[in-house]
């Protein structure tokens, strides 16, 4: 088990001292999703750069900045890019916007994404909102960095996503009247994106959607005692089910001409929540 206090020591007191409120809601946003950013009324913006600690994304669409803002009274906490696994970072350094989201007394968490689609009643530009995770591939790294032994801790990993919360969500949506559908999410470490093969495995397993992230954010954030949700933004169809050649390119593009409807949706949970 890694104690997260101790390796964070110096990155916490900057936080606290740069960020003097408890936020209503923390937001990690996924690829192609960092235009958001623009929908608020922005208070601070700090690069991760310069964050003690803090690792560099190096994904394209993962800019690397936390900001501070307000939207209808309330005060949002967002970051504007992720650290990935498949970088080549230690999990301890993947959960870091949920540390710090903690530390800063935040109670709810949405985390956003860009998926593929492996369920054909998804297309891309869908939303999803996740009803269940498939962490198959990342519990054993979890464990360790958790600490979970006992079997009543175990059973945080079922506690994720938030029924509470998925359902303040999928409200949300009905009074903007968008279109949210909802899957299993499925984790994969990346950095190669799935075969057709391990598609057609995926889907028989029951999983709508695949991705490499989110799924290690959501166990943390539900076992620190957040409420935590999970919308995936379907931003192509996976390999074998599109005959098209798959980009990160393509990921980004989608998820961007799908900005006005998912920044409407935000929005409106904001004020909802």
């Amino acid at each position: 088990m890694i104690d997260l206090n101790f390796k964070y020591d110096r990155l916490t007191k900057f936080i606290l001292k740069e960020i003097p409120y408890k936020p209503d809601l923390a937001i990690i946003l996924g690829s192609g999703l960092g235009r958001f950013t623009g929908n608020l009324n922005s208070i601070k913006r700090i690069s991760t750069k310069d964050i003690p600690g803090y690792p560099s994304s190096t994904v394209a669409g993962h800019s690397g900045f936390i900001h501070l803002a307000e939207s209808a009274n309330k005060k949002i906490l967002l970051f504007e890019g992720r650290i990935h696994f498949y970088e080549g970072y230690k999990l301890s350094e993947c959960i870091l916007p949920v540390f710090i989201s903690n530390k800063l007394g935040c109670k709810k968490i949405l985390l956003t994404n860009a998926a593929g689609g492996v369920n054909k009643n998804l297309s891309p530009g869908d939303l999803m909102l996740s009803n269940s995770f498939n962490s198959i591939f990342i519990k054993k790294e979890l464990t360790e960095l958790i600490g979970i032994t006992s079997v009543e801790r175990k059973n945080f990993f079922l506690d994720c996503p938030s029924l509470s919360f998925n359902e303040l969500i999928k409200n949300s949506a009905l009074k903007e009247e968008i279109e949210i559908k909802e899957g299993v999410y499925w984790y994969n470490k990346g950095p190669a994106y799935e075969t057709p093969a391990e598609i057609k495995m995926i889907g028989k397993f029951g999983g709508d959607a695949v991705g490499m992230s989110t799924v290690h954010e959501a166990v943390l954030a539900s076992f620190l005692g957040m409420k935590v949700s999970v919308i995936s933004c379907i931003t192509n169809m996976a390999s074998g089910i599109s005959q098209q050649k798959l980009s990160h390119t393509e990921v980004t593009e989608t998820a961007e001409k799908s900005g006005e409807k998912f920044n409407k949706l935000i929005k409106r949970i904001i004020r909802d929540i």
